[in-house]
């Protein structure tokens, strides 16, 4: 039962952390496109942002594959876990350009090159939408943990 409920915390905790991290990246590229803030602000929010992702998708996969919670089962049959995993590809798709970018950048700053911060603007506003389609898998989880049910 505390393996249950210590994934469940950890589960809560990366999606609070991601919305946090998510929410200081595109603050973060959003300084930078207004020529105050710096690129390291940017890719330390990314890392954390990567970890949140990481740790979301170990225990969610746990608690719905591994007979940690209700079942494969239950969360194969539940609207709102489609919906959930519906955001989540959102997400990923969303994620494809700033991730392919700030991967360059890392590569170009290992080597002492410039980046190019030409896009910071639409990868600000790329992190805010990610970071309200967080909110609403948290929002569909709180439902799937109720039993919320359509029809």
């Amino acid at each position: 039962m505390l393996v249950h409920w210590f994934l469940a915390a950890i589960h809560l905790l990366a999606f609070a952390l991601g919305f946090w991290a998510v929410l200081s990246r595109g603050t973060a590229f959003r300084r930078l496109a207004k020529g105050v803030g710096d690129a390291r602000s940017v890719l330390s929010a990314d890392n954390l942002w990567g970890i949140s992702a990481v740790v979301l998708l170990v225990t969610g996969g746990m608690r719905a594959f591994g007979g940690y919670e209700k079942g494969t089962d239950y969360y194969l049959h539940q609207p709102l876990f489609h919906l959930k995993m519906t955001l989540f590809v959102l997400i990923l798709l969303l994620e494809v350009p700033p991730m392919v970018t700030l991967i360059k950048w890392r590569i170009a700053q290992a080597r002492g090159a410039a980046i190019n911060t030409g896009r910071a603007t639409l990868f600000a506003r790329i992190s805010h939408v990610e970071a309200l389609l967080v909110l609403l898998m948290v929002i569909a989880a709180t439902g799937m943990a109720r039993g919320v049910t359509f029809g």
